[in-house]
């Protein structure tokens, strides 16, 4: 994980990135708005710590020119200026969160914990062969073209993918998809297993979800 941090207190920084580095984190750092923003925008990182009041360009202009291009890196505001209204400012202007100096670094370390761990769920996306299903958009491409699927088939096809290579038996089915955890046809399952196919598309090369006679179902590369 790539941090960049843009403050203009040299002994800030230091503190930062020995403590940023000690966490086992990769640090950039630059003390001037400016070449700060330059940087920022010609590379990629997993987020910055920004500071409000900098030289060369202040950190509430940084943080807004960021944003043009990039909407998905997390900022956190690093800075003395603790009135309410700068706050909604600072946050207003794209920051994910903002911490009041003076700091504590473990308060600081768990905040940064919490924006690339929101960062990566966002991000996740499930696989199989041609397919790809993102569970925090609720969507489900192949070949990079969106398959639309109902709430049900999503959640069906979601239950394979999470337990791709494995069994998931009709009663699992029954009980993680349609939450009934007592006797039940089970033949709704095979009647939306080939829903399924036929959205998708699948070959009779890409045999992703195979059936296990008299047992239930598994979604696997072939």
């Amino acid at each position: 994980m790539h941090i960049l941090i843009i403050e203009d207190e040299q002994s800030i920084v230091d503190f930062l990135q020995q403590g940023l580095e000690e966490e086992a984190y990769e640090v950039s750092s630059f003390t001037n708005g400016k070449e700060g923003l330059q940087y920022a925008l010609q590379q990629s990182f997993d987020l910055i710590i920004l500071d409000w009041m900098l030289p060369g360009l202040p950190g509430i202009e940084v943080c807004k020119e960021i944003r043009k291009q990039d909407s998905t890196t997390p900022i956190i505001f690093l800075t003395a200026k603790d009135t309410i209204e700068e706050t909604i400012e600072g946050l207003q202007s794209g920051a994910n969160d903002y911490i009041k100096k003076p700091f504590h670094f473990t308060e600081l370390l768990e905040r940064i914990k919490v924006q690339l761990r929101s960062k990566t769920d966002e991000n996740f996306s499930y696989q199989l062969g041609k397919i790809q299903l993102n569970p925090s958009t609720h969507q489900v491409f192949k070949n990079e073209k969106e398959i639309k699927l109902t709430q049900k088939e999503f959640s069906l096809l979601e239950y394979l993918l999470k337990h791709k290579e494995q069994v998931c038996t009709r009663k699992k089915i029954l009980e993680n998809v349609w939450d009934i955890n007592f006797d039940y046809d089970s033949g709704v399952i095979d009647v939306f297993i080939n829903a399924l196919r036929k959205k998708l598309h699948l070959s009779a090369e890409e045999n992703y979800i195979q059936t296990v006679r008299g047992v239930g179902y598994i979604a696997k590369e072939e």
